[in-house]
């Protein structure tokens, strides 16, 4: 994507709720159409855990993302990807080959802070 989008209002991007998480849990996720990894991502107390499937093979294993603070967008409907029910959307940004590199605060802050 290159170059600016299409003008929102305020109200617009109120309406989507980034959160804080942590990565807790994570497992190879081999049948997946696209290499991936299964996460499990805790937002703190008022949404807990949520799963999600993230396309970040190229520089992460389940190993290395455990404890690793995220960025993600909490108020999608679940989206199924094969037997996986993937609740929450992952954010990052491509690198200079295209491949994802996850979000994160550059401080520790409290799971479940929302972006403003």
């Amino acid at each position: 994507m290159s170059g600016a989008t299409e003008k929102i209002s305020f109200d617009d991007f109120l309406k989507v709720d980034v959160r804080k998480g942590t990565v807790v849990e994570a497992a190879p996720f081999p049948e997946a159409r696209r290499p991936a990894i299964k996460l499990w991502v805790d937002f703190g107390g008022e949404i807990g855990v949520r799963k999600s499937s993230a396309q970040i093979t190229k520089h992460y294993t389940p190993e290395s993302v455990l404890g690793k603070e995220v960025m993600a967008v909490v108020n999608f409907p679940p989206r199924q990807i094969g037997k996986f029910m993937s609740e929450v959307l992952v954010l990052g940004v491509p690198d200079d080959t295209g491949e994802v590199v996850l979000i994160t605060p550059d401080k520790s802050v409290p799971d479940g802070g929302r972006l403003y």
